[in-house]
């Protein structure tokens, strides 16, 4: 896996670039949900310098907005039993919020969910600036920082979005941006229309 080389008080160490859980979670699950009705290819990983990209065969059964707060429905059950007996996954639909928690914890983008045709992927990227996000990846890292929120009874607001990028509070006015676009995308909403700007707090559009 890609990695970092850490500098402590006496010896240098290598850093995984990417939780461990990240990989552990994401590539049972492309074993478990592909589609075996479809012939031709199978599961793949491929690793590049600033990303890597997992992919499989059919597409989610669950809409890609709604993965985090989804329950669980596998599409090969016995394949989920299998991996769940030998404690590889859990098999209770929360792998894709672990994976959402853990890029939190890293600082690392949204992981992105696409889909093509009848093939899903999923690409996860390397650690960046706040400079170099594009204002997609930003409304996307605001929407799962809420769903993640809202999942755990907890709305968002200004100072967890900016705690989950990592901006000083005197920055506050870059995360403000971020969020007024994630609304007028309709991707969040206000929990409470009627509080004060300082007291508003943040769920996602269809709670």
């Amino acid at each position: 896996m890609p990695s970092k080389e850490v500098i402590g008080e006496a010896f240098r160490r290598e850093v995984s670039m990417y939780p461990e859980i990240i990989i552990r979670e994401l590539i049972p699950n492309a074993l478990i949900h592909q589609d075996f009705r479809i012939s031709g290819s199978g599961p793949m990983l491929e690793i590049f310098k600033d990303r890597i990209e997992i992919f499989n065969l059919g597409r989610p059964l669950v809409d890609t907005e709604r993965f985090i707060d989804s329950p669980p429905r596998s599409r090969n059950e016995d394949l989920a039993a299998l991996m769940r007996r030998i404690n590889i996954c859990e098999e209770r639909g929360s792998g894709i919020d672990k994976v959402v928690a853990a890029t939190e914890q890293a600082f690392l983008p949204a992981p992105e969910f696409e889909i093509t045709g009848e093939n899903f992927k999923v690409v996860l990227c390397a650690r960046k600036a706040f400079k170099d996000y594009s204002s997609q990846e930003k409304e996307q890292i605001c929407y799962q920082h809420c769903v993640l929120k809202h999942v755990n009874r907890k709305p968002m607001t200004n100072a967890t979005l900016r705690e989950r990028f990592g901006i000083e509070a005197k920055n506050s006015s870059q995360i403000s941006r971020i969020i007024k676009d994630a609304l007028s995308k309709k991707l969040i909403k206000l929990y409470d229309p009627e509080a004060g700007p300082r007291l508003r707090r943040y769920i996602p559009y269809w709670a």
